[in-house]
């Protein structure tokens, strides 16, 4: 069954003037146009392509990349607005449509917005929504406390930032969880740091615990290194200083101290800390 929305692995089966038409096992075909063709395809191949509705509302296949594929979110500028709605840049020579019903508020042009893509039933078309709260789900989490989690970060609120958690669930990163700039639209990795009682997650960009120690350990001994071997830091610093100049909490800052300390590979002073090979 060839599937709209998707990348489908399809088999050339005839040449024309339109271009190829590719097939599933179930009989289906779908055009390719002339413009997407890899060259050197030929009859027989298998390509991979991503299939949606043409301008004329017919399935066909292309080899461009779009920005988000069905039943994901993605962030997307809108380039038109009109009296039917929104439509957005996608990567595919057709924009994507966001009905008025499917906005939080009308969208403008030259605006980005985090949607999702879904396939509307009544009319069979690939369809984005701005109304994200629907189409995540905190009540069958499939996450546990610790887990690393793709994290796409949606909007910024006054506590931190709404993300979305691998594609499925609503996250919060607080403020004070942020030692690195992030923006809206932007994936990174992440960890689960908590789960709620009414099931929302709580976010972090670095690893909890002990987990946690052995990359900041590391990060701190190459800081050491690009500055000859002394970091004037410590116990007294401010967690705000340790932050802007570590990208890391002072708790994490200290955890890292000290595994390099246990590990006799920096000297502590009353000015800072000193690579041990590097002291006098």
């Amino acid at each position: 069954m060839i599937a709209i929305g998707e990348y489908n692995e399809l088999q050339v089966l005839r040449d024309t003037s339109s271009g190829l038409f590719l097939g599933d096992n179930a009989g289906q075909d779908v055009l390719l146009p002339g413009k997407y063709i890899p060259v050197g395809t030929q009859v027989g191949d298998k390509l991979k392509v991503f299939i949606y509705k043409d301008s004329e509302d017919r399935p066909v296949a292309t080899t461009e990349t779009p920005k988000v594929t069905l039943h994901r979110f993605a962030m997307l500028k809108a380039v038109m607005v009109n009296e039917i709605g929104a439509f957005l840049d996608w990567g595919l020579e057709k924009h994507l449509f966001v009905p008025y019903r499917e906005q939080n508020k009308k969208m403008e042009e030259g605006r980005y917005y985090m949607i999702y893509l879904f396939l509307d039933e009544q009319t069979d078309r690939l369809v984005a929504s701005a109304k994200i709260n629907q189409f995540l789900d905190n009540e069958t989490l499939t996450v546990r406390t610790g887990d690393a989690a793709e994290i796409l970060i949606w909007e910024k609120t006054d506590l931190g930032y709404n993300v979305i958690v691998n594609q499925l669930h609503k996250g919060l990163i607080y403020d004070n969880e942020v030692f690195t700039e992030i923006i809206p639209g932007q994936t990174v990795n992440g960890f689960i740091r908590n789960i709620r009682e009414d099931r929302k997650l709580d976010i972090s960009l670095q690893q909890q615990g002990y987990g946690q120690v052995e990359p900041s350990a590391q990060k701190l001994l190459d800081v050491l290194k690009a500055n000859k071997g002394f970091l004037d830091l410590g116990d007294d610093s401010p967690p705000e200083l340790i932050t802007r100049r570590l990208q890391m909490s002072k708790k994490t800052f200290k955890k890292a101290v000290g595994a390099l300390y246990r590990k006799k590979l920096i000297v502590l002073k009353e000015d800072g800390i000193h690579l041990a090979e590097a002291k006098a």
